[in-house]
Formats: structure tokens, C-alpha cells, sequence
């Protein structure tokens, strides 16, 4: 996992859902956009394979919680079911421990709830 940044961004614009996620996972075009808005608290990142960015997460914390939330992780369609998102888990999880934007011990992973399985 790297920090997505000015040389990074472009990588997460190429980055593909799968037909129909569309609906349960925002592009992170829109999600770099609320990253910038939320700067002071928020954090975008690069999920790799090597040096190639294979999907996208963000930390943002919740201050009227407080808590830190997991927003807008997706992995490219071509490469789900690989393994990538559960270790970007384990490194975000790793990530907020340091408590870079405040103390909490509660983490969210958003979801839609329209999605079973």
C-alpha cells in the first residue's frame, strides 16, 4: 500500500469495477475528490502488486465519533479474488493503530447493505 499522491493518481483513475459494483463502490475519481476536500483527516491510498496499482482505499476520521472509517475500497475487476484486498486490510488496519488523525480504538469498513451473498 502507498500513499496516493500527485506522481500516483492517475494510476487510481485507470483503475476498473467490475459491471454492476458501480452502484455499491464509488470510482475513486469522486473518492480522490472527497480526500482532497477532507484533507485534514482523511487519507487516500494505492493498493500494489509490485509497483502496479491493483486497487484503492481510504482512511477518513469521524471526529464527531470519533472513529476511523474504512471508505471506497475496491480492487480492479481484472484482478479480485487474488488476495489483494485482504492484505490491504491487514496494512490499514495497521495504519490507523498509529492514530495519525486522533485517538479512537472503534474502526468502520462501510458497506451497502444491498449487497448479499
Amino acid at each position: 500500500m502507498k500513499v496516493i499522491n500527485e506522481e500516483k493518481f492517475v494510476d487510481a483513475f485507470n483503475l476498473k469495477l467490475a459491471k454492476g459494483q458501480e452502484e455499491y463502490v464509488s470510482h475513486p475519481v469522486r473518492s480522490l475528490a472527497q480526500a482532497y476536500v477532507y484533507r485534514n483527516q482523511c487519507q487516500p491510498f494505492g493498493i500494489y502488486a509490485d509497483e502496479k496499482m491493483v486497487g484503492y482505499v481510504m482512511v477518513i476520521y469521524d471526529y464527531d465519533v470519533p472513529e476511523y472509517d474504512i471508505w471506497h475500497m475496491m480492487i480492479d475487476e481484472s484482478l479480485q479474488g487474488k488476495g489483494y484486498g485482504r492484505a490491504a486490510l491487514n496494512q490499514i488496519i495497521e495504519y490507523i493503530k498509529a492514530k495519525t488523525f486522533g485517538d479512537s480504538s472503534r474502526i468502520a469498513l462501510t458497506c451497502n447493505k444491498k449487497l448479499h451473498r
